[in-house]
């Protein structure tokens, strides 16, 4: 089916009481393996870039790719703008066909990050699009975004902020981070319930690669609706395509290419079941 937007499926996730899966992709095989994974569970999916990502591959190159995987699927699937670093990157990404944008303006003040949120927003809302924020620090590294320190989401500040700004979704941050942990992550989950009793939106997890099985399953039933893996995601990819290099026989970059995929494929399936989202697409 054609490429649909998040707002729905956002929606009943919140609704249902589970979580859609947003996993990140780099190349066209990872792609192929997230849909895949979706097929096979009957999973409502999003498909996420990076500007790193975009940087690498375009805008437009990534939008078509996702296009034609989603066109021959059965199960619903959103292209995602993750961690849109500027109104103009956002812009660019609703005219190559992105389906749902986030506008992350974390790294700016408070008032900062309304400004440039609301205006991400706005457009997204005049086209259809649903738009996601970022309130709090999320730390670790995301490409070339970097916190040196976590500070969670405030509660009352969330509920100025979405009221303000009209945004779809929140990423909140409560103690998670990008990339790998170095030691055993502490989440402040009381703090994502106060949250969620004040803002009526659905809320998004960054930073989950890494984080326990039991961890996402309790954020998920605290109000979490969108859970974002990224990073696992690479090295299950990375970890095939060494291993099968390893044969010096093998010179056909289809080969790796399969290898990557059934990797990629078989730990998103994993995940979206810790989420909860298995046999939800309609």
């Amino acid at each position: 089916m054609p490429l649909v937007t998040s707002k729905e499926m956002l929606l009943k996730a919140q609704e249902g009481g589970y979580a859609v899966g947003a996993f990140n992709a780099e190349n066209m095989e990872m792609v192929k393996a997230i849909i895949q994974a979706a097929e096979e569970l009957k999973a409502p999916v999003m498909i996420q870039t990076t500007p790193s990502t975009i940087k690498y591959g375009t805008l437009e190159t990534y939008s078509a790719i996702v296009a034609a995987e989603a066109e021959k699927a059965s199960v619903p699937v959103c292209l995602h703008l993750d961690h849109g670093s500027s109104f103009d990157l956002a812009m660019k990404a609703l005219k190559a066909g992105y389906t749902s944008v986030m506008m992350d303006g974390s790294k700016l003040d408070f008032e900062g990050n309304i400004e440039v949120s609301k205006k991400v927003a706005d457009v997204a809302a005049a086209m259809g699009i649903p738009c996601e924020a970022e309130l709090g620090k999320v730390g670790g590294k995301e490409d070339d975004l970097e916190a040196e320190a976590d500070t969670n989401t405030d509660p009352q500040q969330a509920k100025e902020f979405v009221e303000r700004t009209g945004v779809t979704s929140l990423a909140v941050a409560i103690g998670t981070a990008h990339g790998f942990y170095v030691g055993t992550p502490v989440l402040d989950k009381e703090r994502l319930s106060e949250i969620r009793e004040v803002v009526d939106i659905p809320l998004v997890l960054h930073g989950a690669s890494g984080l326990t099985d039991e961890d996402v399953m309790d954020c998920v039933k605290r109000g979490i609706c969108k859970v974002n893996f990224a990073t696992e995601l690479r090295a299950a990819y990375s970890k095939a395509v060494r291993e099968t290099l390893a044969d010096e026989a093998v010179f056909d970059p289809k080969a790796y290419g399969k290898a990557g995929i059934a990797a990629v494929k078989e730990l998103v399936m994993a995940r979206m079941k810790v989420c909860g989202c298995d046999g939800k697409a309609e």
